[in-house]
């Protein structure tokens, strides 16, 4: 089994955590794990050097780079296939499609400005690519097609999204929140303004007990998340609470930037990810914290469970929230590896 005991140790992580081998060669900007459909994990990663990455994770922690892929522009978001056999790619204006097994990939989607977000939409009616762009607009492709199948005008710029069949959630910029269902086929359902005070970062959606998804968790460039039910039994329900800050000088909080969130696949439990180089394992159930990482010594950029919750994987590189003058060049990215089912477990167990 994928255990602590046999990751090993990389002298530049103060968690021990084991090292990817081969990371891109700039700030990662996408990261996740194939899906329960493969029996072995498979972990992608799109960075702003245009590559996208594949490797093997072995059950000892070793990684192993499988293929790589260079696009026309900065990756900025991937995607699994339910099946596990391709990887779709958002990169500039378009998004591929990269079919694995024979290492080909082929232009799926169109935009007039930068795609965002992909995801993969699986139900009984109908399988598609779900792309959000910065051309104010949510496009749903048939990848045997050319045009789209639905094309769907957003009152601003795509931002974030996430999907979990039946539900999409798409953040804009103006902090703008729209639930869509995708029964039958995708139709908006509610729309609303974010709870947070500044800019959307990252929307995860969350599952209850029954495995059926019904809410999502909200983060932006403040240092906060919000947890927001679809249909909330009680108004509070919905909560925000302050992350990734730290003390100050004179009295004030240094805030970060919340770049990603991901919710446990077998707990519900959740990790949050920051600009301040460190993430947090959360219950939201019980409104606590259950873990607080050590301090990377860049941000963690994005991060992702694999599907049977054994693993989490963290993006370190530099994230650009304090500026060019804190570039440092000779600083580069890394993605970490640890065990992380027993951190996972609910506060209540």
């Amino acid at each position: 089994m994928f255990g602590q005991s046999s990751l090993g140790s990389t002298s530049t992580n103060p968690m021990h955590d084991f090292e990817v081998v081969t990371p891109p060669k700039d700030s990662v900007s996408a990261l996740e794990f194939s899906p329960a459909t493969v029996q072995q994990n498979f972990l992608i990663a799109g960075s702003w050097d245009s590559s996208v990455r594949c490797w093997e994770v072995e059950q000892t922690g070793k990684t192993v780079p499988k293929s790589m892929k260079t696009m026309g522009g900065p990756v900025l978001d991937v995607c699994w296939s339910d099946d596990g056999t391709k990887v779709f790619t958002a990169s500039e204006k378009q998004a591929n499609i990269w079919d694995l097994a024979s290492d080909q990939q082929m232009q799926v989607a169109a935009h007039e400005a930068a795609v965002k977000t992909c995801h993969w939409i699986k139900s009984s009616n109908y399988t598609c690519l779900m792309t959000g762009s910065w051309d104010k607009t949510l496009k749903f492709w048939d990848a045997r097609s050319p045009n789209p199948m639905l094309a769907i005008n957003l009152p601003e710029r795509c931002y974030c999204a996430d999907v979990d069949y039946p539900m999409a959630v798409v953040g804009t910029a103006g902090r703008g929140l729209i639930i869509y269902s995708l029964e039958s086929s995708p139709t908006e359902f509610k729309r609303q303004e974010s709870p947070l005070k500044y800019q959307l970062r990252t929307i995860s959606i969350f599952r209850d007990k029954k495995k059926a998804p019904t809410g999502y968790a909200l983060g932006s460039i403040g240092g906060c998340v919000g947890i927001q039910y679809v249909n909330p039994l009680n108004p509070k329900d919905n909560f925000t609470f302050q992350c990734h800050r730290s003390s100050g000088s004179a009295g004030f909080q240094d805030i970060y930037a919340v770049n990603d969130i991901a919710f446990h696949p077998v707990h519900g439990t959740l990790v949050t990810v920051g600009s301040d180089g460190n993430f947090s394992f959360w219950d939201k159930d019980a409104r606590t914290r259950l873990k607080f990482s050590k301090t990377m010594d860049q941000s963690i950029t994005k991060c992702s469970f694999n599907a049977n919750g054994q693993i989490f994987a963290y993006a370190v590189g530099y994230d650009w929230s304090k500026g060019h003058e804190y570039f440092n060049p000779t600083k580069k990215p890394q993605i970490f590896l640890r065990s992380c089912y027993e951190d996972l477990k609910p506060f209540s167990t």
